[in-house]
């Protein structure tokens, strides 16, 4: 076609229409912008607390961005990718990103474990206000292995599901327990539980394996999993309000187009006060779903109990505090205040 083109160009006239026809023949063959589609994980189920913030995101995303950026979400570790190994995936490029449990990152840098720290926090508004405080050493923290922060997820408190009523603390040397990240094992093991840090799939082998009797983690993270099968005491010991970190690779976000980078920033924003408000009443509607599956909760907690949890937790907070240094420490510091 292009020679029968090229052939009027003898007149001047006939010339110009060739070009702009040349032109759109090109045009016309260029491929249009390609959408995105960013696949990301959580080792949580699509009902958990984690679950709900990925679904979402993945909805304001795709309103947001016209469709141009869309999210495929994978749930209960579908993937067989936990927490911990996120970042890894993500850089390697099987996955996008995903929303991670925040303790099991510590070991990318200890700050990001301050939200699973003992006793810190006792409420909603303190957590929120730590986190606001602590979100720019998250950021810093993941920016420097190549991750982008999108949003937050803060978890009603955490509490202890056992298979027995506990009674204090003379029952903790009784408990073979699932810790959720390496300082939450270290303050069970001071307190006399044998405890053990594991990700959520090999934890659940464990207990239907009858190796566990005891999980450390909150009335979503239970439910979600029908720990009652198994466990069907719950201790409200108020031991911290973790978070979630959701992300994405920074190379796959530093490809978007600007306005499109704008667009899913304010979906991350939107999503991050869905979840805050969805936290309101979380914690109320896990535990109507508890009872209705036969779990007896123990609110408050034995005061013996929680006695020698917060003094087994006093090397831990300090132990962390050297590590992760005097900003993140600061924080810490102002919790205790509150």
């Amino acid at each position: 076609m292009l020679p029968d083109l090229l052939l009027p160009m003898r007149s001047p006239a006939k010339g110009i229409r060739a070009i702009l026809a040349l032109a759109l023949l090109i045009l016309s063959a260029a491929p249009a912008m390609a959408q995105v589609n960013w696949r990301m994980t959580t080792e949580y189920p699509a009902n958990n607390i984690s679950g709900i913030g990925l679904t979402t995101f993945a909805d304001r995303v795709a309103a947001r961005t016209n469709g141009f950026v869309s999210v495929t979400n994978a749930f209960d570790n579908q993937l067989k990718i936990n927490s911990g190994e996120m970042p890894r995936a993500a850089l390697e490029g099987r996955i996008a990103g995903g929303d991670a449990f925040a303790g099991a990152l510590s070991g990318l840098d200890p700050v990001l474990g301050l939200s699973t720290l003992p006793f810190l926090v006792q409420s909603v508004e303190i957590a929120h206000a730590a986190n606001a405080r602590a979100r720019p050493l998250y950021e810093k923290a993941l920016a420097a292995r190549g991750l982008k922060l999108l949003y937050l997820t803060i978890w009603p408190a955490t509490g202890l599901w056992s298979d027995r009523a506990l009674a204090g603390a003379d029952d903790l040397p009784k408990l073979n327990l699932r810790a959720y990240d390496a300082n939450s094992s270290e303050v069970m093991k001071a307190a006399g539980a044998n405890a053990q840090f594991l990700p959520m799939d090999k934890a659940l082998a464990s207990l239907k394996e009858h190796q566990l009797n005891a999980f450390l983690t909150s009335g979503d993270g239970g439910a979600g999993r029908k720990l009652w099968d198994f466990l069907p005491y719950f201790t409200a010991i108020n031991y911290a309000m973790p978070v979630s970190i959701a992300f994405v690779r920074t190379e796959a976000f530093a490809a978007l187009p600007e306005p499109m980078q704008r667009e899913v920033l304010a979906a991350a924003a939107e999503t991050e006060q869905s979840q805050l408000a969805l936290l309101a009443h979380r914690t109320t509607e896990n535990y109507a779903r508890m009872r209705d599956n036969g779990v007896k909760i123990a609110e408050p907690a034995p005061p013996s109990l929680v006695t020698a949890l917060r003094t087994a937790a006093t090397a831990t907070i300090s132990a962390w505090e050297a590590q992760a240094g005097a900003d993140a420490a600061a924080i810490v510091e102002w919790a205790k205040q509150q």
